[in-house]
């Protein structure tokens, strides 16, 4: 009987190795991956900051790739200190979830919610172009975060014609 277990233990665990090698061969070798040039993620930041500044605010911008790591961050003369982080923490969140930071409102209930680094409330959307996402863009600073996000969105505009062309 011991033995006749193991015989369907080692068949059943022979049968998975060829699975799973079959599927490695399947399997692309590497990925590519759009990243916004440096730049890229300056013009946004500072697009942003002038869209802020039209509208009479001063802001902390923050520009992530895609994994939610910052490549600019920017705190105009008068920005409150506090915006920086914050900023950042939309950007992060927008990032991961491929969403605007406000369009969560779905994870308000679940452990996430008080998960330190995530922010889930308006001011950060996307950069996206082409069928590809290439990071975000966080704002803090402006009463409210409907401003914050109307600032993201100037930002981004700044480069979307030039990235769907190719042209980063």
């Amino acid at each position: 009987m011991l033995k006749k277990k193991y015989g369907v233990a080692l068949a059943s665990l022979a049968l998975a190795g060829t699975y799973m090698i079959a599927q490695a061969e399947e399997a692309p070798l590497s990925v590519n991956v759009k990243r916004l040039s440096l730049e890229s993620a300056q013009r946004v930041a500072q697009a942003t900051i002038d869209e802020c500044r039209k509208q009479g605010y001063q802001i902390s911008v923050t520009v992530v790739d895609r994994n939610g790591i910052p490549q600019v961050m920017l705190r105009d003369t008068l920005g409150p200190p506090v915006s920086v982080p914050i900023s950042k923490d939309k950007a992060y969140t927008s990032a991961n979830f491929f969403s605007p930071s406000g369009g969560l409102d779905r994870l308000k209930d679940s452990p996430l919610y008080n998960r330190d680094g995530l922010a889930l409330m308006a001011g950060a959307v996307t950069i996206e172009a082409g069928g590809s996402v290439f990071g975000a863009v966080g704002v803090s600073g402006a009463p409210g975060g409907e401003i914050d996000e109307s600032c993201a969105k100037a930002g981004v505009a700044a480069i979307t014609d030039d990235l769907e062309m190719g042209d980063f």
